[in-house]
């Protein structure tokens, strides 16, 4: 697994930190982890639905 180094506002890791607290997630770490996820896929939905009108 590859290090990235980024900045966040100090609002948002607080928001992390607290889901982090209540048991959403193990660290902060797998929070971004999966928000990037999330996103990767939404842009996958967003492209394959795209895909799928232009075939019509």
């Amino acid at each position: 697994m590859e290090r990235v180094t980024l900045r966040i506002p100090a609002q948002q890791i607080e928001e992390v930190e607290q889901m982090v607290e209540r048991g959403k997630y193990p660290n902060r770490s797998e929070a971004i982890r999966s928000a990037v996820r999330e996103m990767l896929d939404e842009q996958q939905e967003q492209t394959t639905t795209s895909r799928n009108w232009a075939k019509v």
